[in-house]
């Protein structure tokens, strides 16, 4: 059984400014390989994700870069983007994509919790992790109608399909996570509090009840009934 290495994946920051240019060769080469397209990025643009705290980087145990991952906002941060994602050759196939994925998605829920969180990909296997982080695929409507983000898929081999669709379908599947259909536990921390104190006086009626007979008569015979009864009913 192949035992998965320890990489390290961390949220970016400006320390890792000098890895923005292998990054976006790496993203052009791997579309070039693929023949899909992808919304060019320059080595600035890497770089103020990173400052702003909006990306993920990944690192062998041996401190080789490995991954990448980065966050984009469209309708006024109603739409959230996961772009970018990128692993290195090297590294492929050891699960980090699915590591990568998974801490930019929770990375994107911090920080913008109310936005949907979408993506466009022909990849089967991003389309399963994507699954597993509680993505659904989406007809093209349902995704931002920003033209800034449509206007990145113009270099895009497939972009004349696109548009002769009228943006409505392509080859690429979309896929959405929408916060409002997976809600949080409505219990707040003192209505936590309140039901944890009913649930001990319940086990504590409970142990009472099933106290061994014996056990109350000897205590009662102590004179130790009304303690007894003020630690299990709280009187």
């Amino acid at each position: 059984m192949k035992q998965e290495k320890e990489f390290q994946v961390l949220v970016a920051d400006h320390t890792h400014e000098s890895f923005a240019q292998i990054i976006c060769d790496e993203m052009a080469s791997s579309a070039q390989a693929r023949g899909t397209g992808i919304a060019k990025r320059t080595p600035e643009y890497i770089q103020q994700k990173m400052r702003e705290g909006k990306a993920v980087i990944a690192f062998s145990p041996e401190g080789v870069w490995a991954g990448f991952c980065y966050i984009e906002t469209w309708s006024h941060g109603d739409y959230v983007a996961n772009s970018g994602l990128i692993v290195a050759p090297a590294f492929r196939k050891d699960g980090l994509a699915r590591k990568i994925k998974k801490k930019i998605f929770e990375l994107s829920r911090k920080k913008y919790p109310e936005a949907k969180i979408f993506g466009l990909t022909t990849g089967l296997a991003v389309m399963k992790i994507n699954s597993e982080l509680g993505y659904e695929p989406v007809t093209y409507s349902e995704l931002t109608q920003d033209e800034a983000f449509w206007s990145g898929c113009k270099s895009c081999v497939n972009y004349d399909i696109l548009m002769s669709k009228e943006r409505k379908n392509c080859l690429c599947t979309a896929m959405l996570y929408d916060p409002k259909d997976h809600p949080e536990p409505a219990e707040t921390s003192a209505d936590f509090k309140q039901h944890s104190k009913l649930y001990e006086r319940f086990m504590r009626i409970k142990q009472w009840k099933l106290l061994n007979p014996f056990l109350k008569k000897k205590a009662q015979k102590a004179g130790a009934r009304k303690s007894l009864l003020q630690y299990f009913f709280n009187l």
